[in-house]
């Protein structure tokens, strides 16, 4: 396994620390600073530069490919149900939910 790469030159301390941060940076959720910081180690530092290409380039390729294929409605609803639910705190534990352990409905 590679060590990693202590860069004096850049603010964040090796590469174990930038990668770390490695969805948060692509998700746009750090702060100007945090971000700021694992730009300048990107800078400087080309294997975790591709890392981080690598990650970007295959969440283009996941979204794109999500959005070609077709989701049955009644999941689609399912889903929205269950994070409708989540989001007001409420619990629905899956021995108690009766579509757990069903296949899908197939929309015609």
């Amino acid at each position: 396994m590679t060590e990693p790469q202590d860069h004096h030159a850049a603010p964040i301390a090796d590469c174990s620390e930038a990668l770390a941060e490695i969805y948060t940076y692509l998700d746009g959720e750090l702060t100007e600073e945090k971000r700021t910081l694992i730009a300048g180690h990107l800078q400087g530092c080309n294997p975790c530069i591709e890392a981080f290409d690598f990650e970007a380039e295959l969440r283009i390729v996941i979204s794109t490919r999500a959005r070609n294929d077709e989701i049955p409605e009644s999941l689609r609803v399912r889903i929205l149900e269950r994070l409708t639910a989540l989001s007001l705190g409420e619990s629905t534990p899956a021995s108690e939910d009766p579509r757990i352990g069903q296949p899908p409905a197939l929309d015609a």
